[in-house]
């Protein structure tokens, strides 16, 4: 009977082989993929923490004001404005004005709102990017460009061209971790965090934070003594070797042999990791985990602090799950029970990374697929706007207390230092310490790139 180098290894000197298997098995994959765990330039970031409010949150009552459009309210928009294209949006409609109070915050005076008072607290360590645009208009293009720098599906998430640049810094966690704020799915689904044409071992790995269970069947039957799982996995591992030798190009079985080494391997320090009962009702408190309308995204950030802690390189967390920040109509109560649930967590992970000596070394991105506009729909809502968003970044190197770019005087364009999403992607490389036009995949004979050979880092931001 053939013996693969694998079984070979898993069974000799007493299961011994599957450490040598295990360190093998990276090595290969390191040198297939040319730049694992290579950075080229000294990295600002260890780790991100990207906040993603999907279904697109209005800049304009957060944090650009527009005394223009309160002028102007009630009024169609000025002649001097090309309407844009709008996924739904309703020709002619009138500005509809913000209902936001505004103060000036921190030693910088950033401007923020009333609607996050807890992220306004933590401004002096916040740089506000003004000027995004994307080229996606609806949810479907939307979420996908901003996750893959692309508005149609089959590239690589950002956190896959992170996982496959640098590599896992605790090979006993996933290195991608995704996270929703509720039961739903996010639109275009699993996708968002795929790995597209690399191999199915970079995807993300969702976990649930509002589930006893955080990591689906981590946890072994108490029937089940370790040795007769460690003979039942390879007994498993033998059958799925047999059938992926036969089938290399297979990528997908490949990642499934190796997902099943990497539960076995996190059993030893997940439950750990999500286990939040370690820390202190201080904690809990600090970042909702006593209330109900935040206990659900507070407890995500928790969790996502505790994973950055212990190595995990890229932690997405979604807000609104299932496009809920989307405001076509009644934007007044839409935003404010959204803003209520994230406010305080998000100035949370902020405080409670800075107080750790975290922040310095974790970069924290918030923001969705796009903007809102400055014209009503339905009289009460805001349509999309790919054309003039706010983003923010703050820790991982990033220069705080300041704004970058601007829209114009109504806040429907970006008009200063124009970021688009390409440029967003590479500014996140590049403080994680990867150039986007050095970090290469080879894909069917052409070098492939994380932000499509577009894209530059945004110096104002370190």
């Amino acid at each position: 009977m053939h013996t693969s180098r694998r079984d070979f290894l898993q069974t000799s000197g007493v299961g011994f082989g599957a450490v040598a298997l295990d360190w093998l098995t990276h090595a290969e994959q390191a040198r297939a993929d040319g730049n694992a765990g290579v950075v080229h330039h000294r990295p600002r970031a260890k780790s991100v923490i990207w906040l993603f409010m999907e279904g697109g949150p209005s800049h304009l009552d957060l944090v650009d004001p527009k005394p223009l459009l309160q002028k102007l309210a009630g009024k169609a928009l000025p002649s001097s404005f090309k309407e844009p294209i709008t996924a739904m949006g309703e020709k002619g409609a009138s500005l509809l004005a913000s209902q936001r109070k505004w103060k000036r915050h921190g030693q910088s005076g950033m401007w923020a709102s009333d609607w996050i008072p807890h992220i306004a607290d933590c401004m002096d360590d916040i740089a506000v990017l003004r000027s995004c645009w994307t080229n996606g208009i609806n949810h479907a293009g939307g979420v996908c460009q901003m996750n893959t720098c692309t508005n149609v599906a089959g590239r690589p998430a950002l956190g896959s061209w992170v996982d496959y640049g640098l590599g896992s810094s605790n090979e006993n966690l996933p290195s991608f971790v995704v996270m929703c704020d509720n039961a739903g799915r996010p639109v275009n689904g699993p996708r968002n965090w795929g790995s597209g044409f690399m191999p199915a071992s970079h995807q993300g790995v969702r976990i649930y934070g509002n589930k006893a269970e955080p990591i689906a069947d981590l946890n072994a039957p108490e029937s089940l003594s370790a040795d007769r799982q460690r003979d039942k996995l390879e007994l498993l591992q033998r059958f799925n070797r047999s059938y992926a030798d036969a089938r290399p190009q297979q990528s997908e079985l490949e990642a499934r042999i190796k997902s099943y080494e990497l539960a076995f391997r996190m059993q030893a320090q997940a439950p750990e990791a999500v286990d939040l009962s370690q820390e202190s009702a201080a904690t809990h408190a600090l970042y909702g985990l006593d209330q109900k309308e935040t206990e659900d995204f507070g407890r995500n950030c928790l969790l996502a602090r505790r994973l950055v802690e212990r190595g995990v390189r890229f932690v997405q967390l979604y807000s609104g799950t299932g496009s809920k920040w989307d405001a076509h109509a009644g934007i007044e109560a839409n935003h404010s029970k959204l803003c209520r649930s994230m406010d305080q967590p998000v100035a949370a992970l902020l405080k409670d990374l800075k107080r750790r000596g975290l922040l310095d070394e974790t970069l924290v991105v918030w923001g969705g697929e796009f903007g809102r506009t400055p014209m009503s729909e339905k009289g009460d809502g805001r349509d999309h706007n790919p054309t003039g968003f706010s983003m923010w970044m703050a820790g991982g190197g990033v220069r705080g207390g300041q704004t970058i770019g601007a829209t114009d005087e109504l806040g429907l364009y970006a008009i200063e230092n124009k970021l688009h999403v390409h440029d967003i992607h590479a500014s996140i490389l590049w403080l994680m310490g990867l150039d986007n036009m050095r970090l290469t995949y080879d894909h069917k004979g052409r070098p492939e790139r994380p932000t499509i050979n577009e894209g530059r880092f945004c110096k104002q931001l370190a």
